[in-house]
């Protein structure tokens, strides 16, 4: 049987630092059913806590207010990074944000490799935004930034 992780690696925490393409999976609040969604405003607060913001109107909020379990899959550092926890409200919009974002902390309670035997990630997603690049990078900054003060 594997050990029990319950925290963050010192190689998972690193990929958490900068903005990173990540999976949020919750159940839904109207058929229980896993939900999931991408989300690209996350970090590791710590090796025990992600935090990550998203917008007040998104399902996910209803969804983690009706029922807290999360798994956030993160591809990276040469592996799938599965993360569970509890998500637990930090402030229901994070301020010097142009827009209301509602921001979350999960407490980890267990970190899994999920890439299948005999492999590893080669390349890591990326992607790109497909809005004005300067205002992009202004808002990802001033999220970062209420996030890592809030």
């Amino acid at each position: 049987m594997a050990e029990l992780v319950t925290a963050l690696s010192e190689q998972q925490y690193e990929l958490l630092q900068t903005e990173a393409f990540a999976l949020l999976s919750t159940i839904d609040h109207e058929n229980s059913a896993t939900a999931m969604n991408a989300i690209s405003w996350v970090y590791a607060k710590d090796v025990s806590t992600v935090r990550f913001a998203v917008d007040q109107r998104s399902r996910i909020v209803t969804n983690i207010k009706q029922n807290p379990n999360v798994a956030l899959t993160v591809i990276g550092a040469g592996s799938v990074h599965a993360i569970y926890g509890h998500a637990r409200l930090v402030v229901d919009a994070l301020e010097e944000v142009p827009f209301k974002l509602a921001c979350f902390d999960i407490e980890i309670t267990t970190v899994r490799d999920a890439m299948f035997y005999g492999s590893r990630i080669s390349v890591a997603p990326e992607y790109e935004k497909t809005y004005d690049k300067r205002a992009a990078e202004k808002l990802d900054t001033q999220v970062f930034t209420a996030m890592k003060k809030a």
